[in-house]
């Protein structure tokens, strides 16, 4: 069981990053793979010290960027 990243198959940093980016693709192919379609998504994680910091001061938090084309 491995991703080989700790190895890289080609010389040159441009060659090194596309195989790296094209390995976590797979890596992230894989994980979606494993769940199922009736699958409920998890709940969401509690919000961090920071965000309640923001939440107690009345600050407004900056838009997520998952969210910002909704």
């Amino acid at each position: 069981h491995g991703h080989g990243m700790r190895r890289c198959r080609y010389r040159g940093q441009p060659k090194a990053h596309l195989q790296h980016v094209l390995t976590a693709i797979a890596v992230n192919i894989e994980r979606l793979s494993g769940q199922s379609a009736t699958e409920e998504p998890s709940t969401p994680r509690p919000p961090t010290a920071f965000q309640a910091f923001l939440d107690q001061n009345e600050i407004p938090r900056s838009k997520s960027w998952r969210t910002l084309g909704s």
